[in-house]
């Protein structure tokens, strides 16, 4: 029988933590009362330097709910460092864990058939978004949007997959292993190379609150995950480069023409423009290495991903 973990990290959740503590301590219920899962399973919600009451509320629970545990990080690292915390954190105390958002907008339902995927050999099973139309338009265009770039950057991911997904003791220990400070879950762990599986996730409504992932935040998520994985884009500065030097040689061929024609018109139109377009590209040629060397210089320092405050467990 599985000692399961369910990690949560949180954001001033204040307005939706006592509702998703309320339904998964239905679930574990549930599964405890069927056998699939072991009475020392639990929940950890990982407080990732929330402004509002989001800590003292998981402190209460800790205190009224039996299946609570609480991390609580110094500072807001950021979405993905705060699932690892979680996931590191519970790896050694649990068999198997599920990270969930606290909003708990990915189907509960998906749980049960995430341990029976395990049951039958699977270390790590994805939640895989088939239907969210809870989720904004723009929000469903974009992610659709950015799941092809990394296909076509190279990018070995799960299309449609967040970071709703079981991950076994194994997988874990594996993935500690693993030491960036440039995290990306979701190109990271199918690197991991363990059996894995996919189940089906439905997108419902939020209970409150509103969403922490900003268009800047996820757009940040973007260029982190493709930077990360791929070098797809200096070559493709490379490439555009030599188209560049191809227009040009086309244009010089075009005014030594006009000059032995005696057709060339003085201008400075062109010019300007040429000027322009050449060093806006080339802005962005350097503004793209510079990521990259920008990463590097995060690297090198090998600071902790984050700290951690109080542990209630």
């Amino acid at each position: 029988m599985i000692r399961l973990a369910i990690v949560s990290p949180c954001y001033n959740e204040e307005a939706v933590l006592e509702k998703s503590a309320e339904r998964l301590t239905a679930l574990l219920d549930e599964l405890v009362g069927k056998g699939t899962i072991s009475r020392n399973s639990f929940m950890l919600f990982v407080n990732d330097g929330s402004r509002d009451r989001t800590w003292t509320i998981i402190e209460r629970l800790y205190r009224e709910n039996k299946y609570v545990k609480g991390l609580d990080l110094t500072r807001n690292v950021g979405h993905q460092s705060a699932i690892m915390a979680g996931m590191l954190t519970a790896k050694d105390m649990a068999d198997g864990v599920i990270t969930i958002d606290a909003d708990l907008q990915d189907d509960l339902n998906a749980i049960p058939k995430m341990l029976e995927e395990y049951e039958k050999g699977y270390d790590i099973v994805y939640g895989v978004k088939v239907l969210r139309q809870a989720d904004p338009l723009l929000k469903r265009m974009t992610a659709q949007a950015f799941y092809r770039l990394q296909s076509k950057m190279g990018i070995e991911s799960i299309f449609n997959h967040a970071d709703f997904r079981f991950m076994s003791r194994k997988a874990l220990q594996i993935l500690s292993q693993y030491q960036e400070r440039n995290l990306y879950l979701r190109g990271l762990i199918p690197m991991i190379g363990l059996p894995s599986t996919t189940v089906d996730d439905i997108i419902s409504e939020r209970e409150g609150g509103v969403s922490k992932y900003t268009f800047g935040k996820m757009l940040g998520l973007a260029l982190d995950g493709i930077t990360s994985f791929s070098i797809k884009p200096i070559y493709g500065i490379i490439y555009l480069g030599l188209i560049f030097l191809l227009i040009a040689l086309c244009i010089g061929i075009y005014v030594l023409h006009a000059l032995l024609a005696g057709t060339a018109v003085p201008g400075w139109a062109s010019l300007i423009l040429s000027i322009w377009v050449t060093g806006g590209f080339l802005m962005i040629a350097v503004g793209t290495v510079g990521l990259y060397i920008g990463k590097i210089y995060r690297e090198v320092k090998h600071r902790p991903l984050y700290n951690v405050k109080t542990m209630l467990e």
